[in-house]
């Protein structure tokens, strides 16, 4: 599966970034940051440390702006250079948890659970950029259930809503995104189940 994600002006914004133009850099930056930290955090189950590798890329791929060539490169180099430094951090941690050791074993054995990782993380950046674009007040009860983790009866209260409108107000933000990736290509079922993973609660 394809997830585009870059704009139709990548192509200015790769010529810019090889001639060393910042904003070019805070282009590719906003473009697989978020995803950069999904990933990175999934990895190291350390949001601060991932942060940190994230940045520590983001400076590395800045020192070598003038070798790439197209821009699924730079997000190739990105996403390679977080998985090295994640893996480096794991293998040097002198106590691990059972999360980081199983993580370490998924990362020392090959490239497919990375390649599940990355799906994840850009279907994250673009889950994000709809759910920014929807009406404030399916956004607000959106963000409260899928990623807050809320229950229906606990946002009503708070929104001063009946519970039956915040059902209403998700069932309409649902199928609002799900109209949205399916324009993107990624399949409904897709999207479902990414909701389910990122704590759904009814």
């Amino acid at each position: 599966m394809t997830l585009k994600v870059e704009g139709q002006d990548d192509h200015y914004w790769l010529e810019e970034f090889r001639k060393g133009n910042e904003k070019a850099l805070a282009h590719f930056y906003q473009l697989h940051g978020k995803g950069l930290t999904f990933f990175s955090s999934r990895l190291l189950q350390d949001v601060d440390e991932a942060r940190d590798v994230v940045s520590d890329c983001i400076v590395r791929l800045w020192s070598k702006h003038a070798d790439f060539s197209d821009p699924q490169s730079i997000k190739a180099f990105l996403y390679i250079s977080c998985r090295n430094a994640c893996l480096n951090h794991l293998a040097h941690l002198k106590v691990k948890s059972a999360a980081q050791e199983t993580l370490l074993r998924e990362l020392e054995r090959g490239e497919e659970t990375i390649l599940l990782d990355i799906i994840k993380s850009e279907m994250l950046h673009i889950l994000d950029r709809e759910i920014e674009a929807l009406p404030d007040t399916l956004k607000e009860v959106f963000k409260r259930i899928y990623i807050e983790g809320k229950k229906t009866d606990e946002i009503a209260v708070e929104l001063g809503l009946s519970v039956k409108t915040v059902r209403n107000y998700k069932a309409n933000a649902v199928e609002y995104l799900k109209t949205a990736m399916l324009k993107r290509g990624i399949s409904g079922a897709a999207y479902l189940a990414f909701l389910m993973m990122i704590n759904a609660k009814p």
